[in-house]
């Protein structure tokens, strides 16, 4: 009998998109489903994005070069300037959405066997990239508690071994919200000029703070040999689809390695980075209307899920997610029970189980995470529908 192989196999599941089965199944019986499950927005595409796509006069679609388009490049020096982050086009490569920058980063500064060490809970992709890459997730537990700040510097510490080659970030955090700051992204600095390890930073959410300001990794003096910035334009412009992200460092040798990766694949998508390029010249204020609507949409969703009974949701700092802890026995099966055999006035709520979201098996069993991707209506409803399941669910613990 053939077999696949063990990355095959241990490779895991998506928890914000395993269940999208039983979803589908819902709908089909009538039911409203409201996806708080993903991180994809209902806010439209920037209109003058899609305009340049739309009137990009080609008569062949080329190849660009595998850096991405030096147009597209210069175009994001500009954008990172504006942000304090001072590069030139030739420190971006231009990848396939951040997922391929976060790989990119994975195969070209580890060995296989090496770790990296990353708060949790984290993006549950992270878990799929380091199988891909033969690496190993060495995984520092942050509390709902404390509102998922920074673990302790000794957990670091102990955490370290002569096979830990990175520190990884993300700010503002996805799954949990959390922004970390200033302080907290110098104490990773300290740790990788220490040990010397590099610094990943995802941020993939740098627009969206709603308390405080955003540090970037790239702001962090002395250590710019040490940082890889992993970006994406997918949440910045709500544009999931263009799948167009980016892979920035200082660090030349770093740079050619990944530079070899990114020829492997040949070229990022082409008619994503005319939308991106397209996206740096929005108006100065297209973000502050974005961010004010995620404001009003978190406070929304989080002065629910504290309303109701047993139920906890620190509020988040930045991105559009909330983690929240629920009187239940286990998240998965609630998730699943949500879709399958709950319904409210012919409506339901897809939420994403937290266990995909941690590496230390049990943690994250009574925790969800929830997207506040939707307008304020439809979240409303969503919760209507959450607390009525929670008075219903067989497996309640209150």
């Amino acid at each position: 009998m053939l077999k696949i192989s063990t990355r095959g196999t241990e490779m895991p599941a998506s928890p914000i998109r395993k269940l999208v089965p039983y979803a589908e199944a819902a709908k089909s019986r009538g039911i409203k489903v409201y996806h708080l499950n993903i991180g994809q927005p209902d806010i439209e595409t920037p209109a003058a994005c899609l305009d340049a796509v739309k009137h990009t006069d080609l008569k062949v679609l080329e190849y660009s070069h595998s850096a991405g388009n030096e147009s597209y490049r210069k175009k994001l020096v500009e954008y990172y300037s504006r942000n304090g982050i001072y590069l030139t086009p030739n420190e971006i490569i231009v990848t396939t959405g951040g997922s391929e920058a976060i790989l990119f980063g994975f195969m070209a500064c580890l060995d296989a066997g090496d770790e990296v060490i990353i708060p949790e809970p984290f993006y549950a992709n992270y878990n799929g990239f380091a199988i891909q890459a033969d690496v190993h997730v060495k995984p520092i537990s942050s509390s709902i508690t404390t509102g998922f700040a920074l673990p302790p510097i000794e957990d670091f510490e102990q955490a370290i071994t002569p096979k830990t080659k990175a520190i990884m970030v993300c700010n503002p955090n996805n799954p949990t919200g959390y922004l970390y700051s200033a302080a907290e992204m110098e104490t990773l600095k300290q740790l990788a000029l220490k040990h010397n390890l590099f610094l990943f930073a995802d941020e993939a959410y740098r627009e969206f703070c709603y308390e405080g300001t955003h540090t970037s990794a790239m702001h962090l003096k002395g250590a710019e040999q040490h940082v890889i910035l992993m970006d994406t334009i997918s949440k910045r412009y709500s544009a999931c689809g263009g799948r167009i992200g980016a892979f920035i460092t200082k660090n030349k040798t770093v740079l050619e390695a990944a530079m070899k990766f990114a020829q492997a694949r040949l070229s990022p998508p082409f008619y994503a980075q005319v939308l991106g390029e397209a996206a740096v010249d929005l108006p100065a204020d297209y973000f502050d209307t974005t961010k004010k609507e995620y404001k009003l949409r978190r406070d929304t969703t989080v002065q629910r899920l504290n309303a109701m009974p047993g139920v906890f949701c620190p509020n988040p700092g930045g991105a559009f997610y909330a983690m929240a802890s629920l009187p239940i026995d286990d998240s998965d099966v609630f998730c699943q029970w949500l879709l399958e055999s709950f319904s409210h006035e012919g409506e339901t709520v897809m939420l994403a189980p937290a266990t995909g979201f941690y590496s230390t098996p049990g943690l994250g069993k009574n925790e969800v995470r929830l997207a506040y991707v939707l307008n304020v209506e439809s979240i409303h409803k969503a919760m209507d529908c959450l607390q009525a399941a929670l008075a219903q669910y067989p497996g309640k613990t209150i």
